[in-house]
């Protein structure tokens, strides 16, 4: 048997992998989402999301690009960033290709027409184009943010052809700084907060409730223990309340108390 027959449960509620259907709109992701949306709806220009790690800046990006599709007047795509050692060149094709240029070509003279021309055939057709690039903060030379300040120039009257979304850690902010024309071009700069106490606990419950529970899994005591070791951090809440399903399994005990969150903070190494 598995915990989650054990607690009557469809599936694993706290996997930190990205699934939409388990998004909690807490008060700093909302109001990230809104940012965004907002700024691809006003064609801003670039927007800047940084959070520490753990804090949800994956799930944001991938909600952001689902909401921006539900929407049916976007063009819009997601990247992601696995290295530090991406150049300029690469990435300009990247976003050719993410906003529909089949063939883009493969020096910067002839690239950027290419780009010009398919944003002012998208802003033509009633559409905006917005590209979200996530890990944003592995970008780290300048002639990178040259460029991206290169593509906020393309706009039409009153209007930015392109919206662009950095979401990244912190070390974003400074990695922008080399570039000081382009810092200077941030429409949207946010910071995406830890939970507090109620949210985490209201997280928690979301989640738990998403995975088919019936009842009440977590006592209020334990509810605020993986706050307290979490900081409100939603990896570190998903790897706690996760082992700790597992271990109150282990144990046969039907509901996770204090003791159990206990064992487990003490096998992961967390501390107050």
């Amino acid at each position: 048997m598995s915990y989650e027959a054990f607690f009557g449960l469809a599936e694993q509620p706290f996997s930190n992998a990205p699934d939409s259907r388990y998004f909690f709109e807490s008060e700093p992701h909302s109001e990230a989402l809104a940012r965004i949306m907002h700024a691809a709806e006003t064609m801003k220009g670039l927007v800047v999301m940084t959070g520490e790690i753990g804090t949800g800046k994956t799930t944001l990006a991938r909600m952001a690009l689902d909401r921006l599709g539900n929407e049916g007047n976007f063009v819009e795509s997601l990247l992601v960033m696995v290295h530090s050692e991406v150049n300029a060149s690469w990435l300009l094709r990247r976003l050719a290709i993410q906003i529909g240029i089949e063939n883009p070509a493969e020096n910067k003279e002839n690239l950027i027409p290419q780009l010009y021309t398919r944003l002012m055939e998208i802003h033509d057709s009633g559409k905006k184009a917005v590209v979200i690039i996530d890990e944003a903060n592995m970008l780290t030379k300048k002639e990178v943010f040259e460029e991206f300040r290169g593509l906020m120039n393309l706009e039409v009257p009153g209007s930015k052809l392109l919206t662009l979304v950095l979401i990244g850690m912190p070390e974003l902010k400074e990695n922008i700084k080399i570039d000081p024309p382009l810092q200077q071009r941030i429409a949207i700069n946010f910071e995406i907060k830890k939970l507090d106490k109620p949210t985490t606990i209201a997280y928690i419950e979301h989640r738990m409730k998403i995975a088919g529970a019936s009842r009440k899994i977590f006592s209020d005591m334990a509810a605020d223990n993986i706050y307290q070791y979490s900081k409100g951090t939603p990896r570190l809440i998903n790897t706690i309340c996760d082992n700790a399903l597992l271990e109150a399994f282990l144990m046969k005990r039907e509901m996770v108390d204090i003791a159990v969150i206990d064992n487990v903070v003490s096998d992961l190494g967390l501390t107050k």
